[in-house]
């Protein structure tokens, strides 16, 4: 291998290393015995992990993301998949500029959603309730199953869905039981990243929720400007191990997807 690309390689895992540090050194920290954030642990221990599991606010926090996060999900893909088939195979007017609607809040900065968000439901009287996290949520992550599910469309053969409806099959037959199960890997991998996006969100959080439905990230957020809590590094370690999971996961599924397709 030419010297020139062995430099290129090295400084590629440099700057890797230097951008993925931090998250790494949370997780020896999570196993400190010390009531004090410490780098590097002076003993080993699970007490840490004990008050997390033990702590009533983390865990209603925790319980509250994965049911923000489970709701999200269920709404992205059922809005985003046939919103994506849509664009992908019809033709009508104004199909442009509702792709771009739908797809807009990837390009919008988050603050921005999240301002516009309070003030809509403050006027309708949903701010602090998980609806409002919900909605709020499945705005930022259905763009997202969109682009995951029209990626997947362009590998499946239109002609499929021509041959079902010449053998009589109507419209929505033709999405349920031709398109639907070859986009089922596409659909796996878009809920995946809708959950680990919603799980992890944090601003949009915390201008919507309420006292009583903080999320997880939100909680972090709060531990940090009040307090310096020796529990955050062990809460840092889970959400890295989830968002190793699924971003693994989400990426074999869609490794799938294109050598099936």
């Amino acid at each position: 291998m030419p010297r020139q690309s062995l430099l290129t390689i090295a400084a590629a895992w440099a700057c890797y290393a230097f951008l993925i540090a931090p998250s790494l050194i949370v997780i020896p920290m999570s196993f400190n015995n010390s009531s004090e954030l410490i780098f590097p642990p002076t003993t080993f221990s699970l007490r840490l992990y004990r008050e997390f599991v033990g702590g009533a606010d983390w865990m209603s926090a925790t319980r509250q993301s994965f049911l923000v996060a489970s709701l999200t999900t269920a709404v992205s893909v059922a809005v985003g998949i046939p919103a994506a088939y849509a664009l992908a195979r019809a033709d009508f007017p104004g199909r442009r500029l509702l792709g771009m609607v739908l797809l807009a809040p990837m390009l919008v900065p988050t603050i921005a959603v999240a301002l516009g968000l309070y003030l809509y439901f403050s006027s309708l009287g949903l701010s602090g309730s998980t609806l409002a996290l919900v909605l709020g949520h499945s705005i930022l992550t259905v763009p997202f199953v969109m682009v995951i599910a029209m990626a997947s469309l362009r590998h499946i053969d239109a002609n499929l869905e021509v041959a079902a409806k010449v053998m009589g099959a109507g419209q929505m037959t033709v999405f349920r039981r031709v398109v639907l199960p070859l986009l089922a890997p596409a659909a796996v991998a878009g809920a995946l990243f809708a959950f680990l996006i919603s799980f992890d969100e944090v601003v949009v959080a915390w201008f919507v929720s309420g006292i009583g439905t903080a999320t997880l990230p939100v909680k972090m957020y709060s531990a940090i400007h009040w307090e310096v809590s020796p529990v955050l590094p062990v809460v840092s370690t889970l959400l890295t191990g989830l968002s190793l999971v699924v971003c693994t996961a989400g990426a074999a599924l869609q490794k799938k997807d294109r050598a099936d397709g």
